[in-house]
């Protein structure tokens, strides 16, 4: 069964190698956000691409489990409403009628089916222009995560810093629903999200206690530039990636 598009009037929201592929120092080309489900069957080929994506050391990937199909027979141990919620605001602000899975969000600005390789490529050459366009730069230092930005194009301004912090490998046995007796590896799994500050344009650099992000089974650290909101998310001008231990 493919898990195809959820009308909005239908859902109601419930309140490898390094890390995600590009190393803190690489400047990476795009960010790889992948909206997928352990309880949706067309899943398990996107969750795959991922994996081989992530060892491309230009591209920063996330896998982020959804919620909305835990009826069909398996509650996802991975999900978070908060990205069921971050794929909505994209859908809002991308001006689509709904959402998806597997769906991959590229920099922030295009959504494409998240298991279809050439749609993704296409859509990292079509956005390398928009976006990706800001350094930033990840350290940790102790208990301590520093995050450095660049000076950017001052039309690019405003724009919030988040940290995500990432299992960079999840292994599931599911056991009903859809995918029933599937062993499933998820590669650099969304976590836990916080808002470090707000970016005005010029260089700057924030640092915060590692236990910001640092929830059971995190062992990994990505720092998104992005511009717009957390309800309608815009562009990534930049991020980073880096290993906790």
């Amino acid at each position: 069964m493919r898990c195809g598009r959820v009308l909005m009037l239908a859902v109601v929201l419930a309140g490898v190698s390094g890390p995600a592929g590009a190393q803190s120092g690489t400047r990476p080309v795009a960010v790889i956000e992948l909206f997928t489900s352990q309880g949706c069957s067309s899943c398990p080929p996107a969750d795959r691409l991922l994996g081989e994506l992530a060892k491309n050391a230009s591209l920063i990937t996330l896998s982020l489990s959804v919620d909305y199909w835990d009826h069909l027979g398996w509650k996802d141990s991975l999900a978070s409403p908060r990205h069921t919620k971050r794929q909505w605001a994209y859908s809002r602000s991308q001006g689509t009628s709904g959402v998806y899975t597997p769906q991959a969000i590229i920099n922030g600005v295009v959504g494409v089916v998240g298991s279809d390789r050439k749609e993704i490529e296409a859509a990292i050459a079509r956005t390398r222009d928009g976006a990706m366009t800001v350094p930033v730069r990840l350290a940790l230092d102790g208990d301590a995560i520093t995050v450095s930005v660049a000076d950017g194009n001052s039309g690019a301004a405003p724009a919030d810093l988040w940290l995500c912090g990432v299992t960079r490998s999840a292994s599931v046995e599911i056991r009903r629903g859809e995918n029933r007796g599937r062993n499933i590896t998820y590669v650099n799994v969304g976590r836990h999200w916080a808002k470090v500050g707000t970016w005005s344009g010029k260089s700057a650099t924030w640092s915060v206690p590692a236990s910001t992000i640092a929830v059971p089974g995190v062992d990994s650290v990505i720092a998104i530039l992005q511009r717009g909101s957390d309800d309608k998310p815009g562009p990534i001008l930049g991020a980073a990636a880096a290993m906790m231990h």
